[in-house]
């Protein structure tokens, strides 16, 4: 005879994204793309803005790629139509490990170039230096793309935890 705890039920099951609709359930997801989004718009804006040459070129191409990369599968996941992307649709969570771990390693690279670049133009940081200096926007720059490397760098580790839990969606 087994006595049974009459107060531990098993837990609800979760409901699937075609049970919800189709629709994204933003308030369970460990990504936080709209963080992502945000730091790599301020990314993008402050490098546009300072007058850049050279390796920066690189650290723009990156902010801008992953920008449009991360809305575009933002609103695919959204929208619940992540499936109809061909190939790609079925392994929906490994797609977007594979971009945040991508993204992570690029903008890291990015923040290296934006803090070689404000190291190169530190000579012009002096109180009364009478000519434009790209320092502060360089720093700016260096700090924004840190923080995107480490938002995609936390939301790959998030997306890995879930898959090594047998989870197949991203939310």
């Amino acid at each position: 005879m087994s006595v049974q705890n009459q107060h531990c039920s098993p837990p609800a099951p979760r409901k699937s994204p075609e049970a919800r609709g189709g629709r994204y359930d933003g308030k369970r997801d460990g990504r936080k793309p709209g963080l992502q989004l945000l730091a790599g718009a301020a990314f993008w804006i402050t490098i546009a803005t300072s007058k850049y040459q050279g390796p920066v070129h690189f650290a723009l191409f990156v902010s801008v790629l992953f920008w449009l990369l991360t809305l575009g599968l933002y609103f695919l996941t959204l929208l619940g139509k992540h499936e109809l992307v061909p190939v790609l649709g079925s392994r929906w969570l490994v797609v977007n490990v594979a971009h945040d771990v991508l993204a992570a390693a690029l903008y890291g690279a990015a923040t290296g170039i934006m803090s070689d670049q404000m190291q190169r133009h530190s000579y012009c940081n002096l109180k009364d230096y009478p000519l434009p200096c790209a320092y502060h926007a360089f720093l700016a720059a260096a700090v924004c793309g840190g923080v995107c490397h480490g938002l995609y760098l936390l939301s790959a580790l998030y997306g890995c935890g879930r898959r090594c839990q047998g989870k197949q969606e991203v939310a």
